[in-house]
């Protein structure tokens, strides 16, 4: 994960009404959404990174990277990749979505905090373009030297590759079909002092960068996970929480996380993804040590305890207050 502080732009709470400006096939089973304000008004400030929860008529949320423009303050655009197996985001997205239809969003939220370097390699997979493409752009803009290298199961499935091909040979494609997956321990082999490391993809890809890398030192790698990573199973004991700004106590059973049982009570806290991927619940802790299990905070930010997930992560102790 990011060795950075993440930085939070919006609320990540409070929906924005929105409607369908434009959609465009970006490749084989992808599709680019444009999103601007219902009421016309300029959209909240965000940075390369950041994420939407688009929220679909049917009530069904979900989250996409934003891949447009941050210097675009009249529209969001996001990237769809149709999923064989969807729950129905993805597929409504396709199958229904249209320009002129009313959604809603909340956020943006970044918890792929893109932060200065003096170089990047950047490591997309399918669909993980997206976190990937303003960060590209907004490093060109910078004068920052950077690579790209994008895996994809075919050249046709791979999205963006128009707006890519004006950077030349600074983006190597390595689509499946054409000759196999990314060459990562040529592109890791020989550390680069002041280069950092950007990857967003499937898990395969995250953990063979963060293991390809691991002799870059600590902080190289910033990773975007789409699912949260397999964790060994940890015990769960019945936790008191204190709710400061609601002066409320509620008591934790173990099987139950701590964000469901205050939501039980009507307290006012917020969660989506409920697998401590996507920073909707993110809480600040006033007392008490975090049993952080989220796919988001860097090592710095678990040792600090200032905020946790409680979607996943629960207590080391018997009691947490919380800024609730």
């Amino acid at each position: 994960m990011t060795s950075v502080a993440p930085v939070r732009t919006g609320t990540g709470k409070a929906e924005l009404p929105m409607v369908v400006r434009q959609l465009r096939w970006e490749a084989a089973g992808v599709v680019s959404v444009e999103l601007s304000a219902a009421d016309g008004r300029e959209l909240p400030p965000w940075r390369p990174g950041a994420h939407l929860e688009l929220v679909l008529p049917t009530g069904i949320s979900r989250q996409y990277s934003l891949c447009g423009s941050p210097e675009d303050r009249s529209a969001y655009r996001i990237g769809v990749l149709r999923e064989r197996n969807s729950r129905g985001g993805s597929e409504y997205v396709h199958a229904f979505l249209r320009p002129g239809q009313p959604v809603r969003v909340r956020g943006p939220l970044d918890n792929f905090g893109f932060g200065p370097a003096r170089a990047y390699l950047f490591v997309a997979g399918g669909i993980g373009i997206t976190p990937i493409l303003p960060m590209v752009r907004d490093a060109e803009r910078r004068g920052v030297p950077w690579q790209l290298v994008y895996g994809g199961r075919a050249a046709e499935s791979m999205a963006f590759l128009g707006e890519l091909r004006a950077y030349g040979d600074r983006v190597r494609l390595y689509p499946a079909d054409r000759g196999g997956r990314i060459p990562l321990a040529e592109w890791l082999g020989a550390p680069r002092p002041g280069t950092e490391i950007y990857v967003c993809g499937p898990e395969r890809l995250l953990a063979a960068v963060e293991e390809g890398a691991a002799h870059w030192g600590p902080g190289a790698v910033h990773a975007e996970r789409f699912k949260a990573r397999a964790k060994p199973a940890r015990p769960n004991t019945e936790i008191e929480v204190v709710c400061a700004r609601s002066d409320r106590t509620v008591t934790v059973p173990a099987d139950r996380s701590v964000l469901s049982a205050l939501e039980e009570e009507g307290l006012p806290v917020t969660g989506s993804c409920r697998e401590g991927i996507c920073g909707t619940c993110e809480t600040r802790v006033i007392e008490g040590v975090p049993d952080h299990r989220d796919d988001i905070l860097s090592g710095e930010d678990r040792t600090s305890g200032k905020v946790m997930y409680p979607c996943v992560s629960r207590a080391l102790g018997t009691r947490l207050v919380l800024d609730v």
